[in-house]
């Protein structure tokens, strides 16, 4: 989705900006390339930078006032300037950049999981700035997200939700200003345990954060408070584990922890590398993976994804961003 802007600032006659994404999914801590293409107006501007700001649509809690919802920047580039734009002169900025190895994943199995990122293309031409266009950024899982989500669809455990909470979750290396929540239903061995299970992934250049919380009753991770259970996992070897023994044990242990310090526990972090096999339950492996599930329409994580009313929730909502966004900058 790209919308050419006129830039507003220097009123008609401005140069217009259209940012286009090269094509395919991004992933955490990888590559973003594109080009800004870049057309003169009626007469000669001097840009002097291009900036890309990666923007997502963020809730936010208050103790008193419920939920809100905002748009948070979480990084920006300089990709460009310096130079002279002739009247009617097209030039193409090509770039590349690096998104944060936290970039929240709005899709999995090419399904979108209701997140939703924006690549802001914003320039400075003569002391004045002005927001150009907004494009949609997608982001699939590292191979470590997608082994463990995998994992959960092969247990018997269901999507539910996902979204991006502002705030930091205490005990933990979290670097941006909000984390990504992946809401999901138990397998039935845990429904009468447990009425949901939230999911984040931390990811950092070494390996990442894996934080489980079990039936989250609200403030739970806000400042100050740690992390229900936390693990920690490597990227390396990610297709030689076994992780359906590793997530099920995970879980066992968050589940076992909760029965025995109630929800509201403090921290209780492990250190599992991919070896782990503890609690191994073969009855848990024969399910169909989440591809399968998704390709055949079936249970697993898949569930929630696939469906048609969440699919057009989820289109609504990033039409909704991307249009509520260039309603407002208008």
């Amino acid at each position: 989705m790209v919308f050419k802007r006129l830039l507003g600032s220097l009123g008609v006659g401005g140069p217009t900006v259209d940012t286009v994404l090269d094509p395919g999914a991004a992933l955490p801590g990888g590559g973003l390339s594109g080009q800004v293409h870049l057309k003169g107006g009626d007469s000669d501007f001097d840009i002097e930078h291009i900036t890309l700001e990666l923007v997502a649509r963020v809730e936010a809690e208050h103790h008193d006032e419920g939920e809100s919802e905002g748009v948070v920047a979480f990084d920006r580039f300089t990709v460009g300037g310096g130079f002279r734009l002739a009247a009617g002169e097209v030039r193409s900025v090509p770039f590349t950049v690096t998104l944060p190895w936290e970039t929240p994943i709005t899709e999995l199995y090419g399904q979108g999981l209701g997140i939703v990122l924006g690549v802001r293309t914003e320039l400075s031409v003569a002391g004045a700035k002005d927001k150009g266009d907004l494009d949609q950024l997608t982001v699939s899982p590292l191979p470590v997200q997608e082994a463990i989500l995998e994992a959960l669809g092969q247990l018997g455990f269901g999507f539910k939700s996902a979204d991006l909470e502002y705030g930091r979750i205490g005990g933990t290396g979290q670097q941006l200003p909000f984390y990504q929540e992946i809401e999901i239903t138990p397998s039935p061995q845990y429904a009468h345990q447990v009425n949901e299970i939230e999911l984040t992934f931390l990811a950092n250049p070494g390996g990442m954060e894996v934080v489980l919380e079990a039936d989250k009753r609200g403030g739970f991770f806000s400042e100050g408070h740690d992390a229900v259970t936390r693990f920690t996992v490597s990227h390396d070897g990610v297709g030689h584990q076994d992780w359906n023994t590793i997530v099920d044990g995970w879980i066992r242990q968050l589940v076992e922890h909760r029965a025995s310090y109630g929800s509201y526990a403090g921290s209780h972090g492990g250190h599992y590398g991919h070896g782990h096999d503890e609690h191994h339950h073969d009855g848990h492996r024969s399910g169909p993976g989440m591809g399968t599930a998704i390709a055949a329409g079936a249970a697993g994580l898949a569930v929630g994804v696939v469906g048609g009313m969440v699919a057009a929730e989820v289109v609504d909502e990033v039409g909704d961003f991307f249009e509520g966004d260039e309603e407002e900058e208008g």
